[in-house]
């Protein structure tokens, strides 16, 4: 019977699992008890996804990433190459803190991206469309259309919702170079208008 996705025959999916049409998953993945994956969505080889994670549709999880527990990735998010998530803010070997109650919920919101090897500190929010760098290190909340990179990531511009860097000037309107959407800025917040 054909289940409408495909998993690899080197992959575990456990029981309880949920996984939405279209689905790829490769190479050595294990999908943990309770986890929920939208359709269309692309699991990469050597990824874990943990216990009660949500992916929604169309998410993009390149290889070797642990999607671990408390983390929530809203439709079409991209996660690049060996980025890190963690969930726990202040781990220790010898003290158990493997609960819910430990765990920092960490949400990556519509369409945002997360590059190669970048690691997201649980516990924050990544914005709408927000774009983060290569090797960066996130220590705070990132806004929607946010352009970041470094350590500690800082806001280094804005991104549009094609990928393409957005150039405001002095202003506080954008028109995007490549598909042509226009936005408009106001402090630390940008908004698509047309």
């Amino acid at each position: 019977m054909d289940k409408g996705y495909f998993v690899h025959d080197s992959s575990y999916i456990d029981d309880g699992v949920s996984i939405g049409r279209g689905t790829k998953i490769w190479h050595f993945c294990h999908i943990m008890k309770g986890a929920q994956i939208g359709l269309n969505c692309h699991i990469g080889q050597n990824v874990v996804v943990g216990p009660g994670v949500a992916l929604g549709n169309g998410v993009k999880v390149q290889n070797n990433i642990s999607i671990y527990s408390g983390v929530i990735l809203e439709d079409y998010v991209f996660c690049g190459p060996s980025m890190v998530f963690t969930n726990i803010i202040n781990p220790r070997s010898a003290i158990p803190r493997n609960t819910p109650e430990h765990w920092r919920r960490t949400q990556v919101k519509y369409g945002a991206t997360i590059g190669a090897n970048a690691t997201v500190v649980c516990g924050h929010t990544i914005g709408r469309y927000a774009l983060i760098g290569a090797g960066a290190v996130v220590t705070k909340d990132v806004p929607d259309y946010a352009l970041v990179y470094g350590n500690p990531a800082r806001i280094q511009g804005w991104a549009c919702e094609c990928g393409v860097k957005l150039d405001f000037g002095d202003g506080n309107e954008a028109r995007c170079q490549s598909c042509h959407k226009r936005y408009q800025k106001q402090d630390l917040q940008v908004t698509y208008t047309k």
